[in-house]
């Protein structure tokens, strides 16, 4: 599964960098996400929980960032297991661009999973993908917009 985006962002490159290194402001944005740690400095640890189509599972996994090119462009690669209903891992590219008093940034994820979420079809899998990844990303522009604004996200 393959899926590109792009999102303008009310805030600095600068801004933006670090609310994507917080591990507080990606475990507020990712959908489902029941935990996510540090466990070095560019490793982490995530628990979520997602459904996709009739099938819902827990996923653990370990997430590790690569290519850091502050505070341009990293690298996300990660693998998770969520039991019988099977496994998940990709990676995706960030790169963020300087536009005026904003920032562009954009993604692009390359993932594969297996077992019964396999067994779903890939239109299923990719929708589901995509609800996701608009869901992190409309929560991110949140969380980027009130840090610009001095305010608490979901204030």
């Amino acid at each position: 599964m393959d899926l590109k985006g792009e999102y303008r962002l009310p805030a600095s490159r600068e801004t933006v960098w670090a609310k994507l290194n917080d591990p507080e402001v990606l475990k507020r944005c990712i959908p489902g996400c029941d935990e996510l740690e540090m466990t070095s400095d560019n490793e982490m640890k995530a628990a979520v929980t997602a459904k996709v189509g009739p099938v819902k599972a827990k996923f653990n996994g370990e997430i590790r960032l690569e290519n850091i090119n502050a505070p341009e462009s990293y690298s996300i690669v990660g693998e998770g297991k969520g039991g019988i209903a099977g496994f998940a891992k990709g990676g995706a590219d960030v790169h963020l661009a300087e536009d005026g008093a904003e920032t562009i940034l954009t993604y692009d994820v390359k993932a594969q999973v297996g077992g019964k979420l396999a067994q779903l079809g890939g239109r299923l899998i990719d929708s589901s993908a995509k609800k996701l990844a608009g869901q992190f990303f409309d929560n991110f522009a949140k969380e980027v917009e009130a840090a610009e604004q001095g305010t608490p996200a979901g204030a």
